[in-house]
């Protein structure tokens, strides 16, 4: 086999996904679909995680060993504090993204102790049960789309080595303005919204979504959940992907999109 295809072979798609909440795990269809997602990848050699639930600056790295997972989350039932998650660290991917966004005026900062959140480990739980493959979870440095477009493209070159890049978020999300029942107005608009402007490779209309998208501010009020969509199409940007980019899950949960995309 030559180089060429030894990293063919190894190239791995770029994601972004819906995670939701730690109540996902009963749901009657989401699970299945997260597990048919994987099952249908190939197997990554490790995974990149960037969650809407850790924001850190200047970017930090998570512990590159197995620690206690972040139950960042309250009220719920006691069993849901109760899963675990023991991926393997992964320190050869940390010093891989080290290296990769090593630049003057770019400092990578260590949290050793910070486990995954809920927007990392409630996805890999239904994507990946036997938490076998190493897991390293990094901060959103910014919420700034073409920053954190270009955080996505500097660590593309991982999708070459086998490495999983995962953006992990939720497509529409605004808890206060959920009503009890059926799916809001804004949170359908910018859903098809989002819709076509993945199917049309509409990167600037992505990028200003604020303002180009209907119910932009509705559906996202503080836009944590829809920034890791951005170093997802950084990564497929910089591979050539942009192209390739499909919509896996699609659909509503609790009244919030649950659309999930791939790219390569």
């Amino acid at each position: 086999m030559t180089d060429a295809d030894t990293a063919a072979a190894e190239r791995m798609p770029a994601l972004y996904l819906s995670h939701g909440a730690p109540p996902l795990a009963d749901d009657s269809v989401w699970p299945g679909q997260l597990a048919a997602w994987s099952a249908g990848l190939p197997r990554p050699k490790a995974i990149l995680m960037v969650s809407a639930h850790w924001e850190e600056a200047p970017l930090a790295l998570g512990a590159t060993r197995t620690v206690p997972l972040v139950h960042d989350f309250w009220g719920f039932p006691e069993h849901y504090y109760r899963v675990r998650y023991p991926a393997p660290g992964a320190p050869a991917l940390a010093e891989a993204v080290r290296k990769l966004l090593r630049a003057p005026g770019t400092p990578v900062q260590d949290i050793p102790d910070r486990g995954l959140d809920h927007g990392a480990y409630v996805p890999l739980v239904e994507m990946f049960p036997d938490a076998d493959i190493p897991v390293l979870q990094v901060s959103l440095p910014t919420l700034d789309p073409a920053r954190l477009m270009e955080l996505g493209r500097r660590l593309a070159p991982l999708c070459d080595e086998g490495v999983l890049i995962v953006g992990s978020g939720f497509f529409t999300h605004n808890l206060a303005a959920l009503r009890q029942g059926g799916i809001p107005a804004w949170s359908a608009e910018f859903d098809e919204w989002g819709r076509r402007a993945l199917a049309e490779r509409d990167v600037d209309g992505l990028l200003d979504f604020l303002h180009k998208a209907p119910a932009g501010r509705l559906a996202h009020p503080r836009t944590e959940h829809f920034a890791p969509l951005f170093v997802t199409l950084g990564a497929a940007d910089a591979a050539g992907g942009l192209d390739t980019g499909r919509s896996v899950i699609d659909g509503f949960w609790m009244g919030l999109a649950k659309r999930s995309v791939q790219f390569g």
